[in-house]
C-alpha cells in the first residue's frame, strides 16, 4: 500500500499521494478513515470546512454503528459520549402514551439498539482517534474542484488557501453530504422527493427532560419530537405551520418560546442551534464510478423519524472499507467492489421508505387519521404478539444480502442457508485461546472468520485451512455439546449462558463463513465443501 499522505513536491502543484482520498469529515467519511487506517491504509481526508461541526444534526447510534466503532479502534471512546440503552415512547392524538419501542433483549449484536448523543463530540473524538494514526492526515478549509477517476484511481484536485493542491489515490470515497461536490462533479443523479412541510429543530441546552427515552407526540395540532441527550442538551422538532417559517430564515426566538411553552422556558442563550428545514427522501441513481464511491448522505438521504440517516452512513462504509483494504493488499479481485451497490441499495431504500411512512404515520396532521392510528395500535400492543412487534421493533428492514458476495450452496432442500447474507449476532462467549469471556468480535477479530459449528468429530479438510490461510479467515471451533476441544490452530468458542447456542444453533452441524462486516457469506454441510469450495474461491485474489 501507499506511504502515508506521500508528497512528490513542495511546490504549489504538488501531488499528494494516498490509498484513499475520503471527501468529508463528517461522522461518516472520518468512520471510513478511521476503518481504513485501522487496516494499515493510508488515508488523506478532505474537508471544506475549517474544522469538524459545531451543529449536533444526527442524534442517535444505533447497535451496528457501535459494533463498527469497536472495529475501527474506537469503540470504547463513543461508549463515553453516549445515552446507552433508550428507547422511543409514542403519544397519541390525546396525549397518552401508546407504546414504547425498544429493541430485543438481550443485544444481539452485543450493543443497544438505540443511544443518544451530541454529534459534535463525537465528531470531535473521531477526529482525535484519527490525528493519532500515521497513516492519516486532514485538511480542513479544502474544497473539492474536480475529480476524475477511472478502474485504476481517482485523481481528486482541492483548492485551499487560495492555493491548488492535487492529490491522487488508488480509492476516493464522496462523504461530503447531501449537497455532494463529488456526487456533482461525477454527474451522479438522485431518485426521490423532497417534502413540502418545514420543520422546526431546537437544540437546547440546560433542559429538565432526564427521560430515557425520546418522544414522538403524534398530536395532529402540531407534531412534534422530543430526543433528551447528555449534560441538559434536549432535540426539540416542530412541524411549523403555513407561514411560521421557511429554510434559509432563522427562526425567531418568539417562536421558538411558542412552541416550546408546554416544556420549558427559553433564554436566547438556551439555543444550542435552531433552523428550519424540509426532509428528503433521496437516493444516488449510482453509488460508484470507477474508483470512486458514495457514502453517507451523499449516496441516501431520508426524513429523521426511523433515526437511521447517520447509521445508514455508517453501514455503508463498514460494507465498503474492507473491500477496499482486500484489494490494496491483493487479497481480492476488482470486480469484489461491484457489489457495494448491490448490498447497500436495497437496504437503504427500505430505511428511507420507514422513514417516510413513520413520519406519516406518526406526524399525521389529521385528527381523523391520528385517532384512527391509535385505537389500531392501542388494540395490537394488547396482544402478545403485537406488543412484541411493535416495543421490539420488528417493523425496522433487517438487511440479507441476496446477491453481491455471498454464495448459494445448497443446505439439503435446493436452497441456500437462511442466514446467508445476514449479519451474525455477537454473544458473549469463553474464548479458550484468550482463557476469558469476550465478546465474539473481540475472541475472533475483525477479518474473515470460519466457523465450524458443532463438528468437534470432524477433521478440519486440506481444502478449507488452505482457504482459510488464502482469505487470511481465522479458524474456530464452535461446539454446543459438552466436549473438550483442544485444537491451537483453532480455538474453541464456549457458551456458557445460552447465547451462543441462540446464534449458532441454526448453523449446528454446518461450516459457516463470515465476513469483516460480519455478513455470514456462505454456509454448508461437511458433504457440500466442494460446492462451498467453487461458490467462494472467486472472492480471493
Amino acid at each position: 500500500m501507499t506511504p502515508p499522505n506521500e508528497r512528490t513536491a513542495d511546490r504549489d502543484d504538488a501531488v499528494e499521494r494516498a490509498d484513499v482520498v475520503v471527501v468529508g469529515a463528517g461522522p461518516v467519511g472520518l468512520t471510513a478513515a478511521l476503518l481504513l487506517t485501522a487496516a494499515g491504509a493510508s488515508v488523506l481526508v478532505l474537508e471544506r470546512n475549517p474544522g469538524t461541526s459545531d451543529e449536533p444534526k444526527a442524534i442517535s447510534i444505533d447497535d451496528e454503528a457501535l459494533r463498527t466503532y469497536a472495529q475501527a479502534g474506537v469503540g470504547d471512546r463513543i461508549l463515553s459520549i453516549i445515552v446507552p440503552g433508550t428507547g422511543t415512547r409514542y403519544y397519541g392524538a390525546d396525549g397518552e402514551p401508546v407504546m414504547q419501542a425498544g429493541a430485543a433483549v438481550p443485544f444481539r449484536l452485543g450493543y443497544p439498539f438505540k443511544n443518544p448523543f451530541a454529534q459534535p463530540e463525537l465528531e470531535r473524538l473521531l477526529l482525535e482517534a484519527l490525528l493519532e494514526r500515521p497513516g492519516a492526515r486532514v485538511e480542513f478549509g479544502a474544497t473539492v474542484t474536480g475529480i476524475v477517476t477511472d478502474d485504476e484511481g481517482a485523481r481528486v484536485e482541492y483548492s485551499q488557501g487560495g492555493a491548488t493542491h492535487r492529490a491522487e489515490a488508488r480509492f476516493a470515497i464522496g462523504a461530503d453530504g447531501g449537497r455532494s461536490t463529488v456526487r456533482q462533479r461525477l454527474g451522479i443523479g438522485m431518485t426521490g422527493r423532497a417534502y413540502d412541510e418545514p420543520w422546526l429543530v431546537i437544540d437546547a441546552l440546560r433542559d429538565h427532560h432526564s427521560e430515557r427515552y425520546g418522544m414522538h407526540h403524534g398530536d395532529p395540532s402540531r407534531p412534534h419530537v422530543i430526543v433528551p441527550g447528555l449534560q441538559g442538551r434536549c432535540r426539540y422538532e416542530f412541524l411549523l405551520h403555513p407561514g411560521e417559517g421557511e429554510p434559509g430564515a432563522e427562526p425567531s426566538l418568539e417562536l421558538m418560546r411558542e412552541v416550546l411553552a408546554p416544556y420549558r422556558e427559553l433564554e436566547a442563550d438556551d439555543v444550542e442551534r435552531a433552523v428550519v428545514y424540509r426532509f428528503n427522501g433521496l437516493i444516488a441513481d449510482r453509488w460508484r464510478s470507477g474508483s470512486a464511491f458514495l457514502a453517507g448522505d451523499a449516496a441516501h438521504m431520508m426524513p429523521p423519524f426511523a433515526g437511521q440517516g447517520l447509521n445508514s452512513g455508517v453501514r455503508d462504509v463498514a460494507n465498503l472499507c474492507w473491500k477496499l483494504i482486500a484489494v490494496l493488499r491483493g487479497r481480492a479481485p476488482f470486480a469484489t467492489l461491484d457489489s457495494y451497490q448491490a448490498e447497500r441499495y436495497d437496504h437503504a431504500l427500505a430505511i428511507i421508505r420507514l422513514s417516510e411512512r413513520l413520519g406519516r404515520v406518526v406526524m399525521t396532521t389529521s385528527t381523523r387519521l391520528a385517532e384512527f392510528r391509535d385505537r389500531r395500535i392501542r388494540a395490537a400492543v394488547a396482544t402478545e404478539e403485537g406488543r412484541d412487534w411493535f416495543e421490539k421493533m420488528r417493523f425496522r428492514p433487517i438487511a440479507r444480502f441476496v446477491e453481491g458476495l455471498v454464495a448459494d450452496v445448497d443446505d439439503g432442500d435446493g436452497a441456500r442457508h437462511e442466514l446467508v447474507g445476514r449479519q451474525l449476532g455477537q454473544p458473549i462467549a469463553f474464548d479458550t485461546a484468550a482463557g476469558a469471556m469476550r465478546r465474539l468480535d473481540a475472541a475472533t477479530g475483525h477479518g474473515w472468520r470460519l466457523f465450524a459449528v458443532d463438528l468437534v468429530d470432524e477433521p478440519w479438510p486440506d481444502a478449507l485451512v488452505e482457504l482459510a490461510e488464502r482469505a487470511g479467515a481465522g479458524r474456530f471451533e464452535v461446539p454446543l455439546r459438552e466436549v473438550f476441544v483442544d485444537d491451537p490452530q483453532a480455538p474453541a468458542l464456549i457458551d456458557l449462558d445460552g447465547r451462543l447456542a441462540d446464534e449458532f444453533g441454526p448453523l449446528r452441524g454446518r461450516y459457516a463463513l463470515v465476513r469483516p462486516d460480519h455478513v455470514i457469506a456462505a454456509v454448508w454441510r461437511p458433504e457440500r465443501t466442494d460446492d462451498a469450495l467453487t461458490a467462494v474461491r472467486a472472492w480471493f485474489a
